[in-house]
């Protein structure tokens, strides 16, 4: 018998290496190089790969006749939302996000939705048949046209799928197929990248859409190689806390629609469930005007978004204060700390200063810089805001105020939700009054300061 010839694979980036290391030596990342065998041979005279043959005619790209592609709703609106309006002909799309978030609940109630129009497929790996039955008894959803298939061979799935030709097929979950060409065990390096490719090449050559669920590490990332994610054409990351009802949906890779479009769901006692009002979920309720709030006008894909920052500025008792921030970035907190001391005047050197956006989602674009600084200055002074204020802008480093992309969006949803104030950069000044929205439009921070003493 043959002696299994093993290499050490990064986890990382899929690199291998002869020999282990303690840093990968493709992409330097610590500890990541694991043992695994080597995968067998396969093409001609013994060579891993078969020699190159051209098979596709050479194309001019004026020539191309380019279609709209058309899209296979999934019976959920925010879902189709996230997906750029539904799934493409064979478009592979992979779902990550911790375990028990409800990814495969939603799956499986999208799968439900799309059986009365289509034949779909579930193929589970990680339950059997009997648990995936008892999980949709307890949603209270029937499954009467939704073929189930229990298996984890890659070649078992892949001749099933030819065979019975599914209008949408979903993989629960990638890490728990292996293919029998490979020695390694599943969820491996080699076998999550082989697989995703085959399953990614018959999506494509049989126009069957695919959806995969993917595991995640502790830290938050899809499990396996980085090249997972450059090979299917779109990444959705399933976010929320488990105490809390609310799941966001957040597409970070999408060929077929907007890069950062967001979903948001409710848990329910009968599943998911989108929400139609998502700004009501990120807003508080006061029953009078509190210091410390400002409202912002934020753009998730192609969605505007008013979400509450919250700031409680407090004397600090150590000698060196506290920056926290939560839902948005620290570095750029300090940064403004700097900022509103350098152009304004207002030095929080001996204060302890906390940030926080309300119902747990994370803003990532610069253009809350001005609600945040709003809301610590009223913080600072205890003074509330007026009431029904907004703001947005990017506040750069020499004081000045930078517009934000589809500022008259965001004026538009929230004049549409009643707020009656809004501060915002001079250049996103709309050319036509809003009705109902008195807008204050500012070229630096100190300006947008002034404004307020005045009130």
């Amino acid at each position: 018998m043959a002696k299994i010839k093993t290499l050490f694979c990064c986890t990382e980036c899929g690199g291998t290496s002869p020999k282990w290391a303690g840093q990968c030596p493709h992409c330097n990342a610590w500890n990541t190089l694991e043992e695994q065998a080597e995968p067998a041979a396969t093409g001609q005279a013994g060579h891993r790969y078969a020699p190159l043959t051209q098979s596709s005619p050479l194309l001019n790209l004026a020539e191309v006749e380019a279609h709209e592609l058309p899209r296979i709703s999934t019976g959920i609106a925010e879902f189709d939302r996230v997906l750029g309006g539904g799934l493409v002909a064979g478009a592979v799309v992979l779902i990550g996000g911790d375990p028990g978030i409800g990814k495969s609940t939603l799956l499986l109630q999208a799968l439900i939705a799309m059986s009365g129009q289509s034949r779909v497929l579930y193929v589970t790996g990680e339950e059997s048949a009997e648990q995936v039955a008892l999980r949709a008894r307890r949603l209270g959803i029937s499954g009467d046209h939704v073929d189930l298939f229990a298996e984890i061979r890659l070649e078992s799935i892949q001749a099933t799928l030819l065979r019975e030709r599914p209008a949408v097929a979903v993989i629960d979950s990638i890490q728990t197929i292996y293919s029998g060409e490979l020695t390694s065990a599943p969820g491996s390096v080699s076998q999550v990248k082989e697989c995703a490719a085959q399953l990614t090449r018959l999506a494509k050559q049989s126009g069957i859409p695919i959806v995969m669920i993917g595991h995640v590490t502790k830290d938050g990332a899809l499990a396996g190689p980085r090249v997972l994610e450059h090979i299917v054409d779109t990444v959705l990351y399933f976010e929320g806390d488990t105490h809390s009802s609310f799941r966001l949906v957040r597409a970070f890779k999408n060929r077929f629609g907007a890069v950062n479009e967001l979903g948001v769901f409710a848990m329910t006692d009968r599943g998911l469930r989108g929400v139609a009002n998502p700004s009501a979920l990120f807003l508080s309720r006061h029953a009078t005007q509190v210091s410390g709030t400002c409202v912002m006008a934020t753009q998730e894909g192609t969605r505007p978004l008013l979400v509450e920052i919250q700031a409680l500025v407090d004397t600090a008792h150590v000698p060196n204060p506290r920056r926290l921030s939560v839902g948005l970035e620290g570095n750029r907190l300090a940064m403004l700390l700097a900022v509103l001391h350098r152009h304004a005047g207002v030095s929080t050197s001996d204060q302890d200063v906390f940030v926080n956006a309300v119902g747990g989602v994370r803003i990532t674009e610069p253009a809350a810089d001005l609600p945040v600084l709003l809301a610590i200055m009223s913080s600072l002074r205890d003074r509330a805001l007026p009431e029904g204020l907004i703001a947005f802008g990017e506040v750069g480093l020499a004081g000045e105020v930078r517009p934000a992309p589809r500022g008259q969006e965001r004026l538009r949803e929230a004049a549409k939700l009643g707020f009656s104030v809004a501060v915002i950069p001079k250049a996103n000044a709309p050319r036509q009054p809003i009705e109902g929205l008195d807008v204050w439009a500012v070229d630096r921070l100190q300006d947008a300061l002034d404004r307020l003493r005045q009130k």
